[in-house]
């Protein structure tokens, strides 16, 4: 990934011959993809006519000049020295690439013996920043609600050389699903409820994105129901799927029975509110109509999940009574079942 960051660095004296003998190496730390700018003073009363020059190598004297003042199109078209006279000497480089890295010099060209500092340029990763997640498609719409497949991608918004993994979290250990950008959901993947992650990692560092949860409501090699939970996305509930999902639906009778598969016992519900199904004291009933609309709807819909919801090879009757006994604790409402 491309960054923009300049890097500026200064050397002085390096236009002194005293100045340049003492003058330690210098370093300059960039950024692939980036530029720096190295800024270089020198006595203006001595050379200010004389070629300066940006030379690579390890020794001064078999360097190769890439560039100089006099031709500042001559070679090296990523590198550039601009000589200001008293305002200093500059010295550009920019798309910084990895074999930019080693020991270069800033010169001035002067009968018998030029003058020369040193400079060491390492180049290196952009630093990661923490990575995001989001979905390919939208979850508006609960399109897991249907069984459709859901990509989730991972991606920094900042870093080079990233690689992705995908790891689910588990009871002992976590494990590495794959090494990729992308998470793909679908039914075949999805047995129970899960939490995964995403760690990019390059050369500097490594990062750990949020959580992804998903809940399996009901697994399924095709025509699955799970829920995407995602943090920066809009949370939705597949309520109304599980109310069609079965075939065998249980129906409600006028004398309140519900009929169930073959070897399972009806439920039977006394009740005096035609939504509910429930049978209520007086005390209950001012408990209940004291809730605000929006527990109200909520434990309607529970109640309601409980008489289309299946779970395979438990019966309906189990899941009747454990919702109903779930709904009379968080409410105070009697439930009688027979």
């Amino acid at each position: 990934m491309e960054n923009s960051e300049v890097v500026k660095a200064c050397v002085q004296g390096c236009g002194t011959p005293a100045a340049a003998a003492a003058q330690s190496t210098s370093l300059i730390t960039a950024n692939i993809g980036g530029e720096f700018i190295l800024f270089c003073t020198y006595d203006t009363n001595h050379f200010l006519y004389n070629k300066k020059y940006w030379c690579r190598g390890d020794s001064r004297t078999t360097c190769t000049i890439l560039v100089h003042s006099e031709h500042v199109d001559q070679i090296g078209g990523r590198s550039l020295v601009i000589d200001l006279g008293r305002r200093g000497l500059f010295v550009k480089v920019t798309d910084l690439q990895f074999d930019d890295t080693g020991a270069y010099w800033v010169g001035i060209d002067k009968v018998y013996s030029d003058i020369m500092t040193s400079v060491n340029v390492l180049i290196t990763e952009v630093p990661l920043s923490k990575p995001r997640l989001w979905p390919l498609t939208s979850l508006v719409d609960g399109p897991t609600c249907w069984g459709q497949p859901v990509t989730v991608r991972c991606g920094c918004a900042q870093g080079s050389g990233v690689h992705y993994a995908w790891h689910q979290r588990t009871p002992l250990k976590d494990s590495l699903l794959h090494l990729s950008s992308n998470l793909n959901l679908h039914c075949g993947s999805l047995g129970e409820d899960s939490d995964y992650y995403c760690v990019a990692t390059n050369a500097l560092s490594s990062q750990e994105s949020e959580v992804l949860s998903v809940q399996v409501l009901r697994p399924a090699h095709s025509g699955c129901i799970y829920v995407v939970n995602l943090q920066g996305q809009p949370s939705y509930d597949c309520a109304d799927r599980m109310c069609t999902t079965s075939a065998s639906t249980p129906a409600l009778t006028t004398n309140g029975k519900i009929h169930t598969e073959p070897g399972n016992q009806p439920l039977q519900i006394n009740h005096t509110h035609p939504d509910l199904l429930l049978k209520r004291s007086d005390y209950n009933t001012v408990y209940f109509n004291h809730l605000d609309g929006y527990n109200k709807s909520f434990l309607v819909t529970l109640i309601r999940s409980a008489f289309c919801f299946q779970v395979p090879d438990m019966g309906t009757t189990l899941v009747h009574v454990a919702a109903l006994g779930l709904f009379s604790v968080l409410t105070g409402i009697s439930v009688h079942s027979s």
